[in-house]
């Protein structure tokens, strides 16, 4: 369910004070709009405005800035199907024929003249409830960070810094506990796309409820390395591995070695109903066992819980199954060795023979 919140009335009062209601007024009822945007993420906004467009509505004019460089951009893509007058943000110059500047996943800072060029200012739609999750990569962050809700905010681009805006509106949205990034993706550009044609259509009106972010209680996603993607087998809960992986999941595969060799792990699962075993001998966080009755690789974590692999790869050659990986690596080695490890420990683990025994 999606719930838009009016900011300024969910949030006045915790802030203890009025937040800036400077103007951005203007004398004319059609707004000219320059549109930033790069990728899938843009898409659904640059298509509301275009359509608001057409029909002769509240958009009386637009253009598109985007990266050239970008490989497969599906912005310009657009833009160029449709007629839209694109350009090259390395080339772009501002100037004073737009009133109202909208970024929507652009990836460049937007330069202090850029923004001082528009009457009506610049609008960003930021995937995130912000203060929380700042930066390149809020919805990765949300769903390995194990959040249950997370949403759009529609702001004011500010120079000098991402995300720090004030708020023009916000609307939630709830992540189930298995849902994958490429759904919850698609939701918010979508919904991003709706929050911001409610700004665009009525901006005088959001322009008066704006409200200040409160810095103190800013979380931060940063874009996503490689270090992101290994699991930490000593440190990484079974849960905390299943999230990180549905939060890469599309974009890259968990990480981790096995006897010295890369491991990609390509599809897991994990058992939200599964019970700690007490009554067995603790294993070592990393373990590997096989099920033969289920065809899959089960690995303990450092909680005694367990996912299980089903897609794997090792040493970036082709994808395995469980059982091909088994049969491959897994039976070939003593039971001492059949742990996944991080890369700072690539030598197998020699001590956990009593603590990894199969299945039976």
């Amino acid at each position: 369910m999606n719930v838009f919140v009016n900011v300024s009335w969910r949030r006045t009062a915790s802030l203890g004070k009025n937040c800036d209601a400077r103007s951005y007024s203007s004398n004319i009822s059609r707004l000219k709009i320059l549109f930033f945007g790069t990728d899938n993420f843009s898409l659904p906004s640059l298509k509301a405005i275009h359509r608001n467009w057409k029909q002769g509505s509240t958009v009386s004019s637009l253009e598109v800035v985007t990266s050239f460089k970008a490989a497969k951009n599906s912005v310009k893509q657009f833009s160029l199907a449709e007629g839209i007058p694109v350009s090259d943000w390395q080339s772009y110059r501002p100037n004073e024929k737009f009133d109202l500047g909208v970024v929507v996943s652009f990836g460049h800072l937007i330069r202090e003249e850029v923004i001082s060029s528009f009457n009506r200012g610049m609008l960003n739609v930021h995937a995130s409830l912000l203060p929380q999750l700042r930066g390149a990569a809020p919805i990765v962050h949300a769903i390995a960070n194990g959040h249950r809700r997370t949403g759009i905010s529609i702001m004011r681009i500010e120079p000098k810094h991402f995300d720090i805006g004030e708020i023009l509106l916000q609307s939630t949205i709830d992540i189930p506990r298995d849902m994958l990034m490429p759904q919850l993706h698609d939701e918010l550009a979508q919904l991003g796309a709706n929050c911001l044609m409610k700004c665009i259509d009525d901006l005088d009106f959001y322009n008066s409820q704006v409200v200040q972010q409160d810095s103190s209680k800013a979380t931060y996603a940063p874009k996503i390395d490689r270090n992101f993607t290994e699991i930490r087998w000593k440190h990484h809960t079974a849960l905390q591995v299943y999230d990180l992986y549905r939060s890469l999941y599309s974009l890259a595969p968990l990480k981790t070695w096995f006897c010295g060799e890369p491991i990609k792990l390509f599809e897991i699962a994990y058992r939200h109903d599964q019970t700690k075993a007490t009554n067995r001998i603790e294993r070592v966080p990393g373990c590997i066992e096989y099920s033969r009755k289920t065809k899959q690789l089960i690995v303990w974590c450092c909680d005694g819980f367990c996912i299980e692999v089903l897609k794997l790869a090792v040493g970036g050659k082709k994808t395995l199954t469980a059982q091909d990986f088994h049969n491959g690596f897994l039976s070939k080695v003593a039971h001492s060795q059949r742990i996944f490890g991080d890369r700072r420990c690539l030598a197998c683990v020699k001590t956990a023979f009593t603590a990894c025994k199969k299945l039976r």
